[in-house]
């Protein structure tokens, strides 16, 4: 499934008709390739992005398109040098590798706030932009009578419903309070990146633009959302500041309501996007990641629904390991994978995977009879019966949940379960103290403090 380097080597030269200097696999989730090659006495710094093997938003053709568009408009993004087909049965992108860093370490609040504003400047001429040629040229949009608010999150949502095997109670919660509070686009429409807050500066200036592949024709306002959950790693600054100059560069008001319900859309997308690779992962598979990610967007979406509802979400506490049969083989496990190193980075890729895989199986092996132990709690307060199993609590949970669906009268309770359980899913991501087991939380709307929870 994923190509060798000797597999890109020869792709990437058929379409430049250079010479290869370098193939380096990066260690990310998507299989992307650094590229160098001698061109005509010139070496041209290339990206070989491939396509998803194990999720999907929009088709890379998709991605492909919407990405050649923005280039034709003299939008700052990556220059496309070609679309290549099966290479070794994955379909990939080349694009220029431009320069700079997506994070702000080592850059000074001013240079950021110019970094960000340069970026807040190419939002907003995007969504200036007349849709019609994107429309046109078959990237998604709204159908006749169809709010452009729903586009993206609607594909989400179909994405899970196409795959889904197993009872999801959280899922199916998320998709109920979504659809009850639906966001509008009230006649907004443009060209969106969606997936926002990804692009490269240097030298105190923004680069490039990147990372398109969620891009489509929608709500602008979601553009001016998601961005707040990267914003948990990467600190682009207030975002009410951001949405006051967005409203100076576009001469409209920033729907706030519509932010918010857009804010707890995407972030319950995340989940309904990998739920699925995550619990039938194919070869290859970053699980670990998608769990990560899975995991920290939920507690999203539920500090959220803690906001917007008033309530004061609980903290749970951590349970003490106990001891097992397996301590010490587990033990040797994530030792011997943690100390193994391979000269091919392919290889050293795959350690890695198999190593943090290996350390939330000894983690769960500690702490997951407590942690099953007290989502079975939670479920008997609520139904007033006590289920045989964790599976037969899912099973019952979610029945219950898709009975509330139309009404929401147990929101409150709902949330504060869900929180619960999305933080005893986290604590055990890893070792205790470990980066996998940090929750960030998102700026809150009403100004509150935020900051991070370690389990």
């Amino acid at each position: 499934m994923i190509p060798t380097s000797d597999q890109v080597s020869a792709a990437v030269t058929g379409l430049t008709g250079g010479r290869t200097l370098l193939v380096e696999r990066q260690a990310r989730w998507r299989p992307t390739w650094f590229v160098d090659v001698e061109r005509d006495g010139e070496t041209l710094s290339l990206v070989l992005r491939g396509d998803r093997f194990d999720t999907e938003a929009f088709p890379l053709r998709h991605e492909y398109t919407f990405h050649r568009l923005m280039e034709e408009r003299e939008f700052p993004v990556p220059h496309l040098y070609g679309y290549i087909d099966n290479v070794a049965g994955l379909d990939c992108v080349l694009m220029e590798r431009v320069p700079g860093q997506p994070h702000f370490n080592g850059t000074s609040d001013a240079d950021r706030d110019v970094i960000v504003d340069e970026y807040v400047q190419q939002l907003a001429r995007l969504h200036q932009t007349d849709p019609t040629a994107f429309i046109e040229a078959g990237i998604t949009h709204p159908g006749p009578g169809e709010d452009a608010a729903m586009i993206g999150h609607g594909n989400m949502e179909q994405r899970y419903r196409d795959k889904k095997r197993d009872p999801d109670a959280f899922a199916e919660f998320a998709i109920g309070w979504m659809r009850r509070h639906l966001p509008s686009a009230s006649g907004r429409l443009s060209p969106v990146v969606w997936d926002s807050g990804q692009f490269h500066h240097h030298n105190g200036h923004l680069v490039a633009v990147l990372d398109l592949e969620f891009g489509h024709v929608g709500d602008p306002m979601t553009d001016i959302t998601v961005w707040r959950m990267r914003d948990t790693l990467i600190p682009f600054g207030d975002m009410g500041k951001i949405y006051s100059r967005y409203e100076e560069l576009t001469g409209a008001p920033v729907d706030l309501e519509a932010i918010k319900r857009h804010h707890f859309a995407a972030a319950i997308g995340n989940y309904l996007m990998f739920t699925d690779a995550v619990r039938y992962p194919p070869p290859d598979t970053d699980i670990m990641t998608y769990m990560q990610w899975d995991s920290e967007t939920n507690l999203m979406a539920t500090d959220f629904l803690g906001e917007y509802l008033g309530l004061d979400l609980p903290s749970v506490e951590v349970p003490e390991s106990q001891p097992t049969r397996d301590d010490a083989t587990f033990a040797h496990l994530v030792r011997s994978l943690g100390s193994v190193s391979a000269s091919d980075p392919d290889v050293q890729h795959q350690l890695r995977l198999a190593f943090r895989a290996a350390r939330h199986l000894q983690r769960r092996n500690q702490i997951g009879e407590a942690l099953d132990r007290a989502d079975i709690d939670d479920v008997h307060q609520l139904l007033g019966r006590r289920p045989a199993d964790w599976f037969e609590a899912e099973r019952e949970l979610e029945r219950f949940v898709v009975a509330d669906a139309d009404t929401g009268r147990y929101d409150a309770e709902l949330t504060v379960l869900f929180h619960k359980r999305n933080l005893r899913v986290h604590m055990a991501l890893g070792p205790a103290g470990s980066t996998m087991t940090r929750h960030y939380q998102c700026q809150r709307f009403d100004g509150g403090p935020t900051g991070i929870v370690q389990l």
